[in-house]
């Protein structure tokens, strides 16, 4: 895939599909920014990145803090000269899953801040340099649970629901600018996310396995080649638009 050259900014990248991507675009000789809250975590990709010959460095933000978002994207600027591609992967879900009714006022709001504000901020700084620098591309992660309902799980469907629309939304707005924005929407994939709820409810397994028709999890890995598909120049015509990975579960 075309993306050789671009410096790219994954969020969220030290662990799960945030990891995956920032190394599928290393392979294909993009130049990696791995951003995560965590900087031991990041650095850890990095440097697995660096010894298969990579081109990666460590800038650790906290996507909710927009002084850190702007940091994130001005030193990446400032060390390369620009800003081709950002992954807003970056996201959580609730720590309790509940009926609306129940749900908490810390679930609602960390789960907002982190996966609806932060793509915001990610978005809103990004276009600004993308704009000023006459074309970029953004790829959001959202989720299935953005398009479809999600049982006692509001916080995070709405999230992603948000993040759905927000992609077509700037997407409309900045297709004459050289900049496209499209986002990948998995469906239940090997992850943290995924380990927590089946932590916590280990009989979900099968029952989750059961309504996917390929009857297996995604893996981060097949996410990650199609953000990076979308934000190569083989798809050049392509904005405004979700992907969805979920092995059939929407059908």
């Amino acid at each position: 895939m075309q993306v050789n050259d671009k410096i790219v900014i994954v969020t969220g990248a030290g662990s799960g599909i945030g990891a995956a991507t920032a190394k599928h675009f290393a392979k294909h000789k993009a130049t990696v920014v791995v951003s995560d809250i965590k900087k031991e975590k990041a650095q850890q990709i990095v440097d697995d990145i660096t010894a298969d010959g990579g081109q990666s460095t460590v800038i650790t933000a906290n996507v909710t803090k927009f002084d850190e978002v702007e940091q994130l994207i001005s030193k990446t600027v400032q060390k390369f000269g620009r800003l081709d591609v950002i992954v807003n992967n970056a996201g959580i879900g609730p720590r309790n899953m509940a009926k609306t009714g129940e749900y908490t006022l810390e679930d609602w709001d960390s789960v907002i801040a982190v996966n609806q504000t932060g793509v915001f901020y990610c978005m809103k700084l990004a276009l600004q340099q993308m704009v000023k620098q006459g074309g970029g591309n953004i790829v959001n992660i959202a989720s299935l649970a953005g398009l479809k309902a999600s049982l006692n799980n509001l916080s995070y469907s709405a999230s992603k629901f948000a993040v759905v629309g927000m992609t077509k939304s700037a997407a409309l707005e900045y297709a004459t600018k050289n900049i496209r924005i499209n986002a990948v929407c998995p469906g239940y994939t090997e992850s943290a996310l995924l380990d927590k709820l089946l932590s916590v409810r280990p009989d979900m397994d099968q029952m989750l396995k059961s309504v996917i028709p390929m009857k297996r999890y995604g893996l981060a890995e097949e996410i990650a080649e199609a953000v990076v598909w979308l934000a190569s120049e083989n798809t050049k015509f392509i904005t405004g638009q979700t992907i969805t990975l979920d092995g059939g579960t929407s059908l």
